[in-house]
């Protein structure tokens, strides 16, 4: 399940980036009930796109900001409940990360929900149905 955290250059220092990363990917496990789960937790992976300042937009006007992306299947932050407390906890995690500097409102977050069938679990291709079945044993 990826995450993918874009910032603008600055927005949080380059050593929080590593623990930026940790702490979104425990949250992400937490809120799914998951911490712990060996084949879940190995399979929540993450990359940072840190983008020059000048080159990150909301409004289409440059911001300084932070953007939290999740792709997951179609089961992962399917319900409000689990969608308003991870993605309210992503955006404080940066905050905090961020010494307090970048505001809330210059976090953004969202979800994607994928096609049943496309994930890699472990280099296999599986099913959401394959996906519970991996996780079970984990």
């Amino acid at each position: 399940m990826p995450i993918t955290l874009t910032l603008t250059e600055g927005v949080l220092p380059v050593n929080n980036i590593e623990e930026a990363v940790s702490k979104l990917t425990d949250s992400f496990l937490k809120h799914h009930e998951m911490s712990g789960n060996n084949v879940m937790t190995r399979n929540v992976t993450a990359h940072v796109s840190v983008i020059p300042k000048g080159l990150t937009f909301a409004g289409g006007k440059t911001v300084d900001g932070a953007w939290v992306e999740t792709k997951t299947p179609s089961f992962a932050l399917a319900n409000k409940e689990v969608q308003e407390s991870f993605f309210n906890e992503a955006t404080q995690i940066i905050h905090d990360l961020s010494g307090g500097k970048l505001a809330k409102e210059k976090i953004w977050g969202n979800g994607v929900h994928t096609v049943d069938g496309t994930w890699n679990i472990d280099g296999i291709p599986l099913s959401n149905d394959g996906i519970f079945e991996a996780v079970s044993k984990g």
